[in-house]
């Protein structure tokens, strides 16, 4: 049931002020609100007018800017076509001028063309007139003059024909001279390589003098152990607190030098130590060989080929010729084979893989017989490897014809890498006997009066007889001796040969 409240009058006197302050109070936020926020908005609508007038400004700038530029580009492009037809103009007449010039000139030629005909005829006219008065005046007629001055022609002028044909001849000759030169020194520019100067270490220092007898042992049992198992022979008594590894194989010099050398660090010296120090250096210089054997084939970018040429390769570290460490001749000789190649359009992989191999039958045991060549052939052929290949190593020293053209360039590479300055040494025996052997060569001929050899062998000078031999015969024994040389000789570098002939006239006037 609804509930009625009475509120009595008193009340509702207190309550009415309170109603209107509220109003009051309520309706002074709300217009101070109100402000607030068209304070806000006026502020807002000042920012954006502001912000206009900037932008407006700015575009004004930008527009401006631009405008100057292209007045600017249209300013010089309009220049840069006024040069253009100023050149233009001024070719355009440099041209009309030529073709007046060319024409004047036409005409000039052309009446000189007709003066030469019209000289022509008239020239002809007085050789015919000529002819007739000589065959009058000599009882000939002109058949038989021709062959009378025919033959004195060719009897006059059979010395200037020989001249000739030699100049002719040697042109040719120094012309192939001079390619094949230009060929070999492009090749050799390319490859820059240093004498090599490595020897086998032979001496192994002792730590103490008491090390002497501990490494011969009790009635000799520790040395007779360590060259029993190495196959080298231990000199000790030569040179105080020194030991010398004598042996002809370089590689069981250098596992002999490593053993002992860990013998003496260790200090225990005795059949088993010897016989595992032994073992160990085997080991160590075997993985030192392949290790030698892959680098080389790395250095040039070829594929691995059977571990047995690989080991043989590394082998030829420890090898010297002529004071020349094999293994770096060897590179040397593939570098060069495959420019040499390479100019020649054939293939330098083969090439270099011949370079590599050539020299391998040195590191050959002797159980192997026949030249290093044959051997080093004949173990690739077994190992598969390409045919010619195999000839080229094995026609290197002209022991077997060569095949293929990589023969001919294997013995190129390998005389570029032997007579290089530096390269080899030449003992004074075998030097004196070379250059006694081109002396006694050439005093041999006939008609050869002096003989001297110099620069060390390669170059001969000959004084003939000017009585017994003439110019042409001192020719011909130039070429004979050159053919001599290279039939007979041994010799690493090319060996110049001068003849020379000397005839002189005197009289005394009285």
């Amino acid at each position: 049931m609804p509930i009625l409240l009475a509120i009595s009058a008193p009340e509702t006197e207190n309550l009415l002020p309170l109603s209107l302050a509220f109003g009051l109070g309520v309706a002074a936020t709300l217009l101070t609100s109100l402000a607030f926020f068209r304070q806000r908005l006026k502020l807002a609508e000042v920012r954006q007018l502001n912000r206009a007038a900037s932008l407006q400004a700015e575009a004004e700038r930008d527009v401006g800017e631009l405008r100057r530029q292209a007045e600017h580009g249209l300013h010089q492009r309009e220049l840069e076509l006024t040069r253009r037809d100023a050149e233009l103009s001024a070719s355009r007449d440099l041209t009309q001028h030529l073709r007046l010039d060319l024409e004047r000139q036409e005409a000039k030629l052309r009446r000189r063309a007709d003066n030469l005909e019209q000289l022509q005829h008239d020239l002809e006219s007085r050789l015919l007139e000529h002819r007739a008065r000589l065959e009058q005046v000599a009882g000939l007629d002109s058949g038989q003059a021709r062959v009378l001055l025919l033959e004195d022609t060719r009897r006059l002028s059979a010395e200037e024909l020989a001249e000739v044909r030699r100049e002719i001849i040697g042109q040719g000759e120094a012309e192939i001279r001079d390619e094949a030169r230009r060929l070999l020194l492009n090749t050799v520019q390319r490859l820059g390589t240093s004498a090599a100067h490595e020897h086998a270490a032979t001496i192994v220092h002792l730590p103490g003098a008491d090390m002497k007898g501990r490494l011969i042992g009790r009635e000799g049992r520790n040395i007779k152990t360590f060259e029993t198992l190495t196959g080298v022979t231990l000199l000790i008594d030569d040179t105080p607190d020194t030991v010398l590894v004598s042996c002809f194989d370089p590689v069981r010099r250098e596992i002999a030098r490593v053993a002992l050398e860990a013998l003496l660090k260790d200090g225990r010296i005795h059949p088993a130590s010897i016989e595992d120090e032994v073992a160990k250096a085997r080991d160590s210089v075997g993985a030192f060989v392949r290790s030698k054997g892959e680098e080389a084939c790395r250095k040039l970018h070829l594929a691995l080929p059977h571990p047995d040429i690989l080991d043989l390769v590394g082998r030829l570290h420890f090898r010297q010729s002529f004071n020349q460490n094999v293994l770096e001749h060897s590179l040397e000789v593939a570098w060069l084979s495959s420019l040499l190649a390479a100019e020649l359009g054939l293939d330098p992989v083969l090439a270099k893989r011949a370079g590599l191999f050539h020299d391998m039958g040195k590191a050959v045991s002797h159980e192997n017989e026949g030249s290093h060549a044959h051997a080093a052939a004949e173990l690739l052929a077994r190992h598969g490897e390409d045919a010619r290949v195999v000839n080229a190593v094995a026609a290197h020293h002209h022991e077997v014809p060569g095949t293929s053209v990589f023969a001919g360039l294997l013995v190129v590479a390998d005389s570029l890498s032997a007579t290089r300055p530096g390269a080899r040494s030449e003992p004074m025996e075998a030097y004196v006997r070379r250059l006694a052997s081109l002396e006694k060569l050439v005093l041999a001929q006939p008609g050869v009066k002096e003989a001297h050899v110099l620069q060390a062998g390669r170059e001969v000078r000959v004084i003939v007889d000017p009585g017994v031999l003439t110019d042409e015969d001192s020719r011909r024994l130039c070429r004979k001796l050159r053919h001599q040389i290279e039939d007979t000789l041994q010799y690493a570098a090319a060996i110049k040969v001068t003849v020379i002939r000397e005839q002189r006239f005197s009289d005394t006037a009285k």
